[in-house]
């Protein structure tokens, strides 16, 4: 395929479509219930209009952006999306070494195709790790020591699905991937504990994928337990899956030295606030004791900037890469996060700011 052929965001999500089997592709598209909450993520972008300041000398403008102590060239990264396996077959390794490439991180799933080993491997310094408190804190402990030896900048703790959701598209609640599909973080953890028997592995037949997992979440965790796990590793924690000021202040509490705004793209509860709604509260609830992120529905530069100008200081970026990696592999993500970069620095230029740093409030108006 000619990289001419993916010379915008639309032609890039109609590539993976094609490429993509129905199943999986509702898959990665599906919403929870009837797709309220996807939908208002995107409502909420698309009526925040924007409000160009003029004659601020504002240059070539600079996106790079410090995050938990550490610059990145851009001030986006990409969100956990779990077995990238089914959009290529280099699934999470292709994408985290397009992530490096233009300067950023990945967020590895913990029901990631590949292990956090040769996702680290494929992109070094460049990768975080996603955690679920598991009903077996031991299988915790293991993924949490595996992605630290691994070299896993950060961990980013997924709070906001206790439980599995019902989702909707056909059948994506009750989705089957192909039969042989590893889960290389959580099957040699698994294997590791046959104590645990009612847990299963990820070849186990005849019950949904999400199913399983599901089981091995616990869903009576509070937020002495983020505690915990803030206490094993020496690398900062990030709490996702924040949409109101009260937790916001309680993850600060509780050792958190980021939040992401985010709603799991609407795969979650239906009828939940949009994250570009929420955000602002929660900007002036932690101030600056914690960094703000966002994610849920960032499809263009323009959508980055309205969540930067809100107050976040990175926006996680998910379907869109999930289509570059479906459409192309490796090369795919890279055009995705070039076309989001390059409208990224566009907006800027014509916003009058001169880095992200420079966005506030007052660029964006909230209809």
């Amino acid at each position: 395929m000619e990289n001419s052929e993916l010379g915008s965001l639309d032609a890039i999500e109609e590539r993976a479509r094609a490429r993509l089997a129905p199943e999986i592709h509702a898959y990665f598209a599906g919403a929870a219930g009837a797709g309220t909450t996807l939908a208002a993520n995107l409502a909420a972008l698309a009526g925040a209009v924007l409000r160009p300041r003029v004659l601020t000398g504002v240059g070539e403008p600079d996106l790079a952006t410090v995050v938990l102590g550490e610059r990145l060239e851009i001030p986006m990264a990409i969100a956990p999306m779990a077995l990238q396996g089914l959009a290529h077959a280099e699934g999470e390794r292709a994408t985290a070494r397009a992530a490096r490439s233009c300067g950023t991180r990945f967020t590895a799933a913990t029901m990631a195709s590949e292990s956090i080993e040769a996702i680290a491997r494929a992109a070094p310094g460049a990768v975080w790790q996603q955690v679920y408190l598991l009903r077996d804190r031991e299988l915790t402990r293991a993924l949490v020591a595996r992605a630290a030896a691994a070299g896993a900048r950060a961990l980013v703790l997924t709070v906001d699905a206790p439980i599995s959701a019902t989702r909707r598209r056909s059948g994506v609640g009750t989705f089957a991937p192909p039969a042989g599909l590893r889960l290389g973080n959580l099957d040699p953890l698994l294997a590791e504990a046959p104590q645990a028997g009612h847990h299963e592995t990820s070849r186990s037949a005849g019950r949904p994928i999400s199913v399983r997992f599901a089981e091995l979440i616990d869903p009576s965790v509070r937020w002495q337990q983020v505690d915990w796990l803030a206490s094993l590793v020496a690398v900062p924690l990030v709490v996702k899956g924040i949409l109101t000021a009260e937790d916001a202040r309680l993850a600060r509490d509780h050792g958190a030295s980021a939040v992401v705004v985010s709603n799991h793209g609407g795969r979650v509860l239906d009828g939940a606030v949009a994250t570009l709604d929420a955000l602002p509260e929660i900007v002036a609830a932690v101030g600056s004791d914690v960094e703000v992120w966002v994610d849920g529905g960032f499809r263009s530069g323009t959508d980055v900037v309205k969540g930067l100008a809100l107050g976040a200081r990175l926006v996680l970026v998910g379907r869109p890469v999930l289509w570059g990696l479906a459409a192309a592999g490796e090369e795919g993500v890279r055009q995705v996060l070039a076309l989001l970069r390059d409208e990224l620095r566009l907006a800027l230029a014509l916003l009058g700011a001169r880095s992200p740093a420079e966005l506030t409030a007052s660029h964006v108006r909230v209809t």
